[in-house]
């Protein structure tokens, strides 16, 4: 028979198997109540002793269900009881070990998502810092976020998305993974007021794992729909001037898609066209645009400033206004409006010259960074360089100069 140890780390773990065995049987009566009260009890004991965490594990989440919807544990007991749990990964003698008792509690956690789901997200976080396997702070997070999505708690788990980037590169998981976790932080972010960028920035994420490779040709077809709404989010945006989404695959198989082809060439238009491509294409498919929810004026707006980055693109660094004003649709007086709308909205660094009517521009932004970008980048950093190196031998040079007339004049 095996002997009670009492101890204060063992203690709660025998108190929570107690309490939940006490819950489970209470409406039993005590003559058959407390006979099995002894029985777990005793079980809980010989588990402890023999250091089997994960059946201990099994035992105290046997009547976790009871628990969470018992209206007689405050949330406050809940917790700590949870917490108690959880603690179990500590003790395992292996990682395995572990792992297995973390896909225990996650199973339990996620099985009815909307009774308590803030209490059972803050212990999924409590398990996830317990966690030392990267594999299994992976496995908890994902399961956070299934939560999250399915019992509306966003709130809870939204603050932690500013670190995934570093997340996923700590735990080391792989493409598909990594397009899951992307997937489901979208869909808890689309639903969420005021961050539209933010579920553009993950559209984009969960997108760029498609690379166009064979082993995605079934699974890319899965992204159109995400593709159209990535798309969609940025001609909405007012700002986003910015992205790669022509060059991904997941988006570039809709050019040749008979339901969304026209969705690729507005995208194509806003990213390397003017506004008269514009006005043409919303002419011919005004019923499209207005069925996503695009609004005509605020897309002349996007596609103004758009045009004008692009005349930057293409200028040798001045624009005359009468360029500004065929490209962007507009009278002589409006054009510096554009411009400081433009700066203000940092996409242009420039000055004005109202003399010569022209602008001078400094910096703009490349509506696409491909590779012509980066090789020009390349380039200019080349020339930079260049110039830097010609400056400091400039400098050695008349240093050397003044070194010696300073001797000749010693000399004398």
């Amino acid at each position: 028979m095996a002997t009670i140890v009492n101890t204060t780390e063992e203690e709660p773990m025998l108190a929570v198997v107690r309490v939940t065995a006490e819950l489970a049987w209470a409406d039993a009566g005590p003559d058959v109540a407390e006979p099995e009260v002894t029985r777990l009890c005793m079980e809980a004991q010989q588990h402890v002793l023999a250091g089997r965490w994960l059946d201990m594990a099994s035992l105290m989440l046997a009547s976790a269900d009871l628990l969470l919807q018992s209206p007689r544990v405050p949330d406050k007991d809940l917790e700590c009881i949870l917490a108690i749990i959880c603690n179990l990964v500590t003790k395992a003698g292996s990682e395995d070990e572990a792992l297995q008792i973390a896909q225990l509690i996650c199973s339990k956690l996620t099985l009815q998502p909307d009774d308590k789901p803030a209490l059972r997200l803050k212990v999924l976080f409590s398990l996830y810092n317990l966690l030392g396997s990267p594999y299994g702070k992976a496995l908890v997070y994902r399961k956070a976020l299934e939560l999250a999505a399915a019992g509306k708690t966003a709130d809870y788990i939204i603050p932690t998305f500013k670190n995934i980037d570093s997340f996923v590169s700590d735990w080391g998981i792989g493409k598909l993974e990594q397009r899951d976790m992307f997937l489901t932080a979208a869909r808890i972010l689309k639903d969420h007021k005021g961050m539209n960028k933010e579920y553009f920035n993950f559209l984009n994420k969960y997108l760029a794992t498609f690379n166009g490779s064979e082993d995605d040709s079934d699974a890319i077809c899965e992204a159109k729909e995400e593709a159209v709404a990535a798309i969609v989010e940025f001609v909405k945006s007012s700002d986003l001037y910015q992205c790669d989404l022509l060059n991904m695959p997941a988006v570039a198989q809709l050019e040749k898609d008979e339901k969304y082809q026209l969705v690729y060439e507005l995208l194509k238009i806003f990213l390397t066209q003017r506004l008269d491509s514009y006005l043409e294409f919303q002419s011919a498919n005004s019923t499209l645009l207005k069925g996503y929810g695009l609004v005509h004026e605020e897309c002349i707006t996007k596609m103004r400033l758009m045009s004008l980055l692009d005349l930057s693109s293409h200028c040798a660094g001045e624009i005359p206004y009468p360029a500004i004003t065929d490209a962007l649709k507009i009278n002589d007086d409006e054009v510096e409006y554009w411009i400081v709308k433009a700066i203000s909205c940092k996409i242009l660094d420039c000055k004005i010259d109202q003399l010569n009517q022209v602008i001078i521009v400094s910096r703009h932004t490349e509506r696409i960074f491909g590779m012509p970008q980066w090789q020009s980048l390349r380039a200019k950093l080349g020339v930079w360089r260049g110039n830097i190196a010609t400056a400091i031998n400039t400098i050695q040079a008349n240093k050397v100069t003044d070194e010696g007339s300073q001797g000749m004049q010693g000399i004398r």
